[in-house]
């Protein structure tokens, strides 16, 4: 059987202790396992990385940006094999595959400028004949903790700009699906980035916890649930660390009366099932504005879902394939359950979906709920899978409120052909990412990604320019070069001021 390990810069010749199983969603056998790290394995990668990070730091900031170019070469080049790799661990079809890894190389590529964003501030003559600049130095030591669901582009969004600022950097990929994340390291080396700055190790909770409490580890980046992501926060803060920690997300799609069904019908089919639903940023919720909006839309969207084809990874032909474990599987089927019992009404029921050939699979069915209300569990809590849920609401006010009181803020979309509608929406909706006829607002890799609420613990956003200040500190040095003279001594006692 394939054994996935670790990406490290020293000879690790200590046999792993712990094992856990990866899966083939397709047909519920498993496929190979990855070996656990623990403490003593994440202290040699600190060290490697300690020795490695100075000398990378000190590496003009454009030799830096010529390791991201000739990356980003590999990855396209490799592009199929990574797609497929993806693929047959997460279950996700080739194509959102590829998209996954294609949304993390557009972050590399923001980071390929990375000369220019690291200019920092100068002022001259800020006081009388002194001058004032600032710039931004590594943090030192950074890693990141990804989730299971993209597992190609969190990877690349965070070790991309944690490494173009001059930061080594170690990555924590999510057991599920781990072995892209050392697809990705393995190139980064091949283009140039230097033994040590980039490790990868595999491992569950104790390895979370090594990380969250190493003291040579001084900024963590994660993505998971929310209820891990507290946690992280909570612990790796109270360790004196930086840390960004993205969690669950609830983002609903509001109908108003004016909008052109047809697009939202087809935007809904790939926002709430596209990937299976295991996205930060789905759209389980639709709420439709007003009863006749409700009616003509269930009226499309039903003969729509039923339409969804779910088939094996591999088939080019699938919207979207299996979950990613059994476990989640009967996770997400009890949620559908539990929205029955709530007293919502089950329009497509989704469960006991079995493919032939392929019968043992982590396949769930497209899945539509009406008449759900507010105050129903299985609307407070993510579902993460291929569940849409549809809330009505009599008014736009009541439709606003909906996403604004909802514990998670990660991201909402507005339908609308009414400018002034979508303006206010925009305004005034308490949700971090918004789309205005776009339903997936996930920002291009030059603005920056995070949401509110439960959804992101954390001042700092992932990616962009908030990227660059999460992975940087900034050191600011006044100057002065007397001409000879000697000043009032009086004044030495003063705070000295500028003007």
């Amino acid at each position: 059987m394939r054994e996935i390990s670790h990406k490290l810069a020293f000879a690790h010749d200590v046999a792993p202790t712990r094992y856990s199983d990866v899966f083939d969603p397709n047909n519920g056998s498993v496929q190979a396992r990855v070996a656990l790290g623990d403490a003593a394995l994440l202290d040699k990668a600190v060290e490697a990385a300690k020795k490695a990070q100075p000398a990378w730091a000190m590496v003009n900031p454009q030799r830096r940006a010529r390791v991201m170019f000739n990356f980003k070469a590999l990855v396209e080049k490799n592009m199929d094999e990574l797609a497929h790799l993806l693929s047959s661990e997460h279950g996700k079809v080739i194509a959102d595959a590829k998209g996954d890894i294609q949304r993390g190389l557009e972050v590399i590529e923001f980071c390929c400028g990375i000369p220019h964003v690291l200019k920092g501030e100068y002022t001259q003559g800020a006081g009388p004949g002194i001058d004032v600049y600032s710039f931004r130095q590594p943090i030192g030591i950074g890693a990141g903790i990804t989730p299971f669901n993209f597992p190609g582009m969190i990877p690349l969004w965070m070790s991309g700009v944690a490494i173009a600022t001059g930061n080594a950097f170690i990555m924590k990929p999510s057991e599920r699906d781990p072995s892209v994340p050392v697809r990705l390291c393995e190139l980064f080396l091949e283009a140039g980035l230097p033994e040590g700055i980039l490790q990868v190790v595999q491992g569950d909770k104790e390895m979370v916890d090594a990380i969250l409490d190493h003291p040579d580890i001084g900024a963590i980046s994660f993505v998971g649930s929310s209820d891990i992501a507290h946690y992280v926060y909570k612990r790796g803060v109270d360790n004196g660390k930086r840390v960004q920690a993205m969690g669950g997300a609830k983002n609903h799609g509001i109908v108003m009366p004016d909008a052109d069904l047809d697009q939202v019908v087809n935007d809904l089919s790939g926002a709430a099932f596209g990937s299976a639903g295991e996205r930060c940023m789905a759209l389980p919720v639709v709420t439709p504005v007003g009863e006749k909006t409700a009616i003509a839309l269930r009226e499309k969207l039903i003969p729509a879902i039923e339409a969804l084809r779910v088939g094996v990874s591999t088939d080019p032909d699938a919207h979207y394939g299996p979950v990613v474990t059994a476990a989640h599987k009967a996770k997400i089927e009890s949620y559908i359950q539990m929205g029955v019992d709530e007293g919502a009404e089950l329009v497509v029921d989704g469960r006991g979906f079995t493919l032939q050939g392929h019968e043992e699979g982590f396949f769930v069915g497209p899945t539509l709920f009406d008449h759900v209300k507010p105050t129903m569990r299985s609307y407070q809590e993510e579902i993460f899978g291929p569940v849409l849920q549809m809330v009505r609401a009599e008014s736009f006010e009541e439709a606003l409120a909906l996403p604004s009181q909802h514990q998670y803020g990660n991201g909402v979309a507005i339908f609308t052909r009414n400018g002034h509608a979508a303006r206010e929406f925009a305004a005034r909706v308490n949700v971090g990412m918004v789309g205005i006829n776009v339903p997936i607002p996930v920002p291009v890799a030059y603005h920056t990604f995070g949401g509110w609420k439960r959804s992101a613990f954390g001042d700092t956003n992932q990616h962009g320019m908030e990227g660059v200040k999460f992975w940087t500190k900034v050191k600011t040095i006044t100057q002065r070069w007397p001409d000879g003279g000697v000043g009032d001594a009086a004044n030495a006692f003063v705070i000295p001021t500028m003007g």
